[in-house]
């Protein structure tokens, strides 16, 4: 699997979470290792890195600055499917490592 210059946007997510479907997120893949600059929405900007398995599990850190002037940091492992439509959909299960530590789901989908 290879995720190198696709781009995602989020079609759902848990109410603890900040993404939302003003964002769009631009996948970079060199080798095993996956990089993520994104703003939108709530978000003023923020990056994620990763690391991709054979199957295409992403496990990737993130941090991102909110649009109350926040620092958010957290963690997140994605599981690829493939729509009906033969697209991208990632299952996202995170869990912030700042503030109240709560756990969440979101789906983003290859646009």
């Amino acid at each position: 699997m290879n995720y190198h210059d696709r781009r995602f946007r989020p079609v759902s997510n848990s109410e603890n979470g900040q993404v939302s479907s003003e964002m769009v997120f631009h996948y970079q893949q060199h080798g095993s290792i996956l990089t993520c600059a994104y703003s939108g929405g709530a978000i003023r900007s923020g990056h994620l890195i990763g690391l991709v398995d054979e199957q295409g599990n992403i496990d990737m850190r993130y941090h991102q600055v909110d649009a109350l002037g926040e620092l958010r940091t957290g963690t997140c492992r994605s599981r690829p499917e493939r729509t009906v439509d033969g697209k991208l959909r990632l299952m996202e299960e995170w869990q912030w490592t700042s503030g109240d530590g709560s756990a969440g789901s979101s789906v983003l989908e290859e646009v």
